[in-house]
């Protein structure tokens, strides 16, 4: 199997089992290869657990492409649900390698790079979209993504997603609402 199909059956290995503590000799069973490919190809299970994290959060950034046709509202309604949703997944595994990246662990090295700079063009021309004036577009999309990963980190801790969504909405009002598009006096 090619690197590429192996990324792809761990990522479906992983929405159907979830993370676990699963060994590489169990993943690599699990997707009918030997745990000898999965090290060839990805180094070590942490390898193989940062490249599932850099394709689902490439898998979303593609889903922001994908609505950028709706409107805004909608879009954003849309985004966050199956956001939302695959973090159920794969949020803890996507928190654990985010805390392994700040120790500057080796293992993170290509995922530390996707984890703040890939969003911020796709977000920026979202908030530029939404009416945000160009030159003030990236604080808004750091402010954006950094609140929602807050946001769903409160939900993988608490579980309690209607009052995450009913922030989720007021964050995205509240962004986009022509009162801070105004510069202040």
């Amino acid at each position: 199997m090619s690197r590429e199909s192996l990324l792809t059956e761990a990522v479906e290995h992983f929405a159907r089992n979830g993370i676990g503590d699963a060994s590489l000799r169990t993943i690599a069973a699990s997707i009918g290869t030997s745990h000898r490919m999965l090290i060839y190809h990805f180094g070590s299970r942490e390898g193989l657990l940062a490249e599932v994290v850099r394709t689902v959060e490439q898998q979303q950034r593609d889903l922001l492409a994908e609505l950028e046709d709706l409107p805004l509202v909608q879009q954003a309604e849309q985004f966050w649900r199956r956001v939302t949703e695959a973090a159920l997944i794969y949020g803890p595994l996507f928190f654990e390698l985010s805390a392994h990246a700040m120790q500057d662990l080796p293992h993170t090295e290509a995922l530390k790079a996707d984890l703040i700079n890939v969003w911020l063009p796709p977000l920026i021309r979202l908030f530029v979209k939404a009416g945000i004036p160009e030159d003030q577009a990236p604080a808004y999309a750091r402010l954006g993504l950094a609140a929602s990963r807050g946001l769903l980190f409160d939900l993988l801790l608490t579980g309690d997603r209607p009052a995450v969504d009913e922030a989720s909405a007021l964050l995205n009002r509240l962004l986009t609402s022509e009162h801070l598009r105004k510069p202040p006096s």
